[in-house]
């Protein structure tokens, strides 16, 4: 525009102008954070507009970039999730200060819950409800919502030792107010120290090149929600127990196991005569 930003007025932000400003932008740029600036923009201008500031919003004539929907990546290979589990109960996880009740704990709400980082570390310990052998956990998920995880007897037992250890290993009782998941110290578990344990439990349990770049604590929830597609869950009940807002994103388990497309097109009539002529030959 050939002026200072101070200068800029918004007569001046014409939908020509800022076309060229968001090709300028998007040159070196993820198209994800393209479409996070034309969100903040096309805001802007939708305020102004409501206030009768302006009289239309030119973000309208800048193209909006696509974002392809990223797709699930679980842990790599099939009895990956059952290795980490036993190398963490045996006790793999090599540190200065181990404490392989809680390890394990961690691991295991992950894998069979599928919760969110944050939603795991928001959890206290009243959070745990319901009589022995119909344990259930509640969470509290984006936006506030809530929704109820059932979990079973054999987490419910696991939850349990990793209390139990923890009422000794700081010679303290454990309130309902407290956070369910603490440190070495005794402190709520971080975002920091949550990776980093996930980071070190793939290290020494012998499975960290099975973990796709970028994924830590979300490679176990897409483990869960990928397990659940390939054992015939709904998109529904996926939707309901990740938390999901709508069934588009629980679509993408459902599409990765391509259990539908392998039944559909084993459906062929054509495989009838191979197999008949399997038969014929043995």
């Amino acid at each position: 525009m050939g002026c200072g930003s101070g200068r800029v007025v918004l007569a001046d932000l014409t939908s020509q102008v800022l076309r060229e400003a968001f090709a300028e932008f998007a040159e070196e740029r993820a198209a994800s954070s393209v479409l996070r600036a034309w969100s903040t923009w096309n805001g802007f201008f939708s305020f102004w507009v409501a206030e009768q500031v302006v009289a239309g919003n030119p973000m309208s004539a800048v193209p909006r970039p696509r974002v392809r929907p990223s797709s699930p990546k679980p842990l790599m290979g099939e009895d990956t999730p059952e290795q980490l589990l036993e190398a963490l109960a045996r006790g793999a996880r090599r540190a200065r200060d181990p404490w392989p009740e809680r390890d394990l704990a961690v691991l295991a709400l992950a894998l069979l819950t599928g919760m969110r980082s944050a939603e795991m570390l928001s959890l206290r310990v009243e959070s745990l409800g319901g009589r022995p052998g119909e344990r259930r956990i509640r969470v509290v998920g984006k936006g506030g919502g809530e929704r109820v995880l059932p979990i079973e007897v054999p987490l419910e037992a696991l939850l349990e030792a990793y209390l139990v250890s923890r009422r000794a290993r700081f010679d303290a009782p454990v309130r309902g107010s407290d956070p369910l998941l603490v440190d070495n110290r005794g402190a709520g578990l971080r975002r920091g120290g949550l990776q980093y344990l996930v980071r070190q439990c793939y290290k020494h349990a012998g499975v960290h090149d099975r973990v796709a770049r970028g994924t830590l604590v979300h490679a176990l929830r897409h483990t869960f929600a990928t397990r659940l597609a390939e054992d015939g869950a709904s998109v529904t009940e996926i939707m309901h127990l990740l938390g999901h807002a709508s069934v588009t994103s629980s679509q993408a388990y459902i599409e990765v196991t391509s259990r539908a497309q392998r039944e559909a097109a084993g459906s062929n009539r054509t495989y009838g005569v191979l197999r008949r002529l399997a038969e014929e030959g043995a």
